[in-house]
């Protein structure tokens, strides 16, 4: 078992320690939070080891898991890195590109591991899915959300977006051409609302939107291609895939049949693929755990966490 230690224990890093206590991949060693108070209820509450420092933590483990707020991500995983540890790193990766890209460097030299906490790849909807997306050549991804105060020290194409951005980047195999966006600070001092249109050179389009002060939650995306539609329910984990193929020559009664100007005819059926019940925080740090024990790559890697930020400042800079 792999010991791991996990810095930062707000929301999110009290479930990641929940989650890595539970694993049997994983051996729980302890937690750093530099909120001592906060600490202290944790280690009431669930008695977790507590150490008074980063460097305390990162000594006595294998594996560091940094969920701490984002401007704090860079130093915590350069001292973990320098110290020959594998990182887990929530999203976004970094505050900065070229901390991004430092990061990457550095683990290139001290030949450890490191994953990006990208946990909709672990959706299991979009898990049931993924192998029917081919060549998307339009995407649609709407992530809202009421407003919580939680995360607003970053704008919501950090916060909500970058999921998106990040989903999108894993399906269409193309570089970025042209990133055009909006954004509205309503209660912010960072925009709340964002919208951006990201075009590919293949010519492949997607259209984002996130808000952080809808009345409800939503986080649906769908992909449009040649012969097929495909809709994911992040939020409700369920998807549908609708395609088409050659009308019969003798279509049953309950056949749905679409003919075209043209006269060309055309099938339409339903391909619903089961979707298998999961935790997908706990996959994506047990799927780390297994590629550090064989030596293969991370399924969200620190290039992969690299350029979902890449692309998401490329549109906080239209703002």
């Amino acid at each position: 078992m792999l010991k791991a230690g996990v810095l930062g224990a707000g929301h999110l890093g009290k479930i990641h320690l929940r989650l890595l206590n539970q694993s049997k991949k994983y051996d729980l060693v302890g937690f750093y939070d530099a909120d001592s108070e906060n600490a202290k209820r944790v280690v009431e509450e669930f008695g977790y080891t507590y150490f008074d420092s980063i460097e305390a933590l990162i000594e006595a483990v294998d594996v560091v898991d940094i969920v701490t707020p984002t401007l704090s991500h860079y130093d915590c995983a350069k001292q973990a890195i320098k110290k020959g540890k594998h990182i887990f790193i929530e999203k976004p990766i970094t505050n900065t590109v070229e901390e991004a890209e430092a990061i990457r460097t550095l683990v290139a030299e001290h030949g450890v591991k490191g994953q990006v906490g990208h946990v909709e790849r672990f959706n299991p909807a979009f898990i049931a899915v993924k192998d029917k997306i081919e060549n998307p050549m339009f995407i649609e991804t709407h992530r809202l959300a009421e407003f919580n105060p939680r995360g607003t020290d970053v704008p919501v194409v950090l916060d909500l977006m970058i999921h998106d951005i990040d989903i999108i980047l894993s399906v269409v195999n193309s570089p970025v051409k042209h990133v055009s966006a909006s954004g509205v600070s309503v209660v912010s001092d960072t925009p709340d609302i964002a919208n951006a249109r990201i075009e590919f050179k293949n010519g492949c389009v997607a259209n984002l939107t996130a808000s952080r002060i809808s009345l409800k939650n939503m986080r649906k995306t769908r992909f449009f291609q040649k012969d097929a539609y495909i809709s994911v329910d992040f939020l409700e984990k369920k998807c549908e895939v609708v395609k088409m193929k050659d009308a019969p020559e003798n279509p049953g009664d309950f056949d749905m049949i679409l003919q075209n100007a043209e006269g060309i005819k055309k099938q339409i059926y339903f391909d619903n693929p089961e979707v298998a019940g999961n935790n997908a925080i706990l996959d994506e740090l047990e799927t780390f755990a297994d590629a550090i024990n064989n030596n293969t790559k991370p399924i969200v890697t620190l290039h992969d966490g690299t350029e979902a930020l890449r692309v998401a400042t490329m549109i906080i800079n239209q703002f």
